[in-house]
C-alpha cells in the first residue's frame, strides 16, 4: 500500500494570493476544517510546504 498523509485546511483563502487559492484547490480543499487523505508524493509535499499557514498534516499513514 502506498504511503498517505491526511491534510486539514486550517486557514481561509480569503485575501490570499491567487496562487495560494489554486494550491488549496489542487489539494482538494476549499472550505475550513476540511480534510483529505492524499498520496504522499514529492509534489503533494511541495504543495503543502507552499501554504503551511493554511494547512496542517494531521497524520501520516503507511
Amino acid at each position: 500500500m502506498a504511503k498517505t498523509i491526511v491534510v486539514k485546511q486550517i486557514g481561509s483563502p480569503i485575501r490570499r494570493p491567487e496562487k495560494q487559492r489554486k494550491t488549496l484547490i489542487g489539494l482538494g480543499l476549499n472550505k475550513m476544517n476540511r480534510t483529505r487523505e492524499l498520496e504522499d508524493t514529492p509534489s503533494v509535499r511541495g504543495m503543502v510546504n507552499k501554504i503551511p499557514h493554511l494547512v496542517e498534516i494531521i497524520e501520516e499513514k503507511g
